[in-house]
């Protein structure tokens, strides 16, 4: 697997990382045995840039982590967890709370969850407006100062944030989602992080499993699966949004690849500075996924795949309503 550079503080990471959300969450109903074989599997292909978070679950996916942790040697996974929320009784999430005491208590609870004494890339995963993101970068940068975190990162921040953090404390990487059917990253917040050297770490790199070309209607999805109230996702918005996955399907068919390596390889082939995170439970999918990171097309075949892109108008909002009021566009 080959390794990529985030940010210019000097954190290396798989170019393929790992998403490991629905390893425990949020897509139906899991097989714990099987998402063990998933990391396991994943460190053999050389995909040890892990991402988790507090939240999912909450908490148990962190603890899921931990248990390959107490397998393999700490230096060959490159862990990015994140924090931003308060937890009531039996983890109810209370809302966002990212004060210097909150952003102490979580990262403790992350490195007793995952056995381990450091964090590689710790994020505040949205941003919360009753506290100014200088006071939460100040917090972060006493945590490196203390060995706790290596580097630091964001997710879902516009260029005015990324740029009055990055002044308190270098930031190594700012994550977003980012796929052939959401690119709202690339006129604005790209650019910026270019200009300050932050790299950016693309989740949901699949249009959350959409690209791979194997959900057609909402009735592919688990009765319990979040998917089910995305926009994207509803009736009318799905069956028109596949026309994008046709046009990935037949440019893969053609060379010999999946849609989901096409997704992935367009992806790739957007920096050197970016790194997808796409997740699965699947063994066969990992394996899939993996290769895309060797997947070669001549240029006039991506062109081709650009413009038809472009021209394509996809139907619905990326997330729910809900969702998106805890997502920054600051400029």
């Amino acid at each position: 697997m080959h390794k990529r550079k985030l940010g210019r503080q000097g954190l290396e990471v798989s170019a393929l990382g790992l998403g490991c959300r629905g390893l425990t969450y949020c897509y139906g109903s899991g097989d714990l045995t099987e998402s063990i074989r998933v990391l396991r599997r994943a460190i053999e292909l050389g995909i040890t840039f892990w991402d988790t978070a507090e939240v999912y679950g909450p908490f148990c996916n962190e603890e899921l982590l931990g248990r390959l942790l107490k397998e393999v040697p700490r230096r060959k996974l490159v862990l990015a967890t994140k924090f931003a929320w308060r937890f009531g009784p039996h983890g109810r999430q209370i809302g966002l709370d990212s004060s210097p005491a909150q952003v102490r208590r979580s990262i403790e609870g992350s490195l007793k969850r995952l056995g381990t004494d450091y964090i590689d890339l710790y994020y505040q995963h949205r941003l919360d407006p009753a506290v100014p993101v200088e006071e939460t970068v100040g917090a972060l940068a006493q945590l490196v100062a203390e060995g706790k975190v290596r580097y630091i990162g964001l997710s879902e921040v516009g260029p005015g944030i990324v740029r009055r953090a990055h002044a308190v404390h270098p930031l190594s990487a700012v994550q977003s989602e980012y796929s052939l059917w959401e690119r709202g990253v690339e006129d604005k917040l790209l650019p910026v992080l270019r200009e300050l050297g932050i790299g950016f770490v693309a989740y949901s790199p699949m249009g959350r499993g959409f690209l791979a070309g194997k959900i057609r209607s909402t009735d592919d999805l688990e009765p319990c699966d979040w998917r089910r109230k995305n926009p994207r996702f509803l009736a009318e918005n799905l069956r028109h949004n596949f026309t994008l996955v046709s046009m990935v399907n037949e440019l893969a068919c053609a060379h010999d690849a999946t849609p989901a390596q096409v997704a992935l390889a367009w992806l790739l082939r957007r920096g050197s500075d970016i790194v997808p995170i796409p997740g699965t439970r699947h063994l066969r999918y990992l394996e899939e996924n993996a290769q895309a990171v060797g997947l070669k097309l001549c240029d006039t075949v991506w062109c081709r795949l650009d413009e038809s892109v472009c021209g394509f108008q996809v139907a619905g909002a990326r997330s729910p309503e809900a969702a998106l009021r805890f997502v920054d566009n600051t400029e």
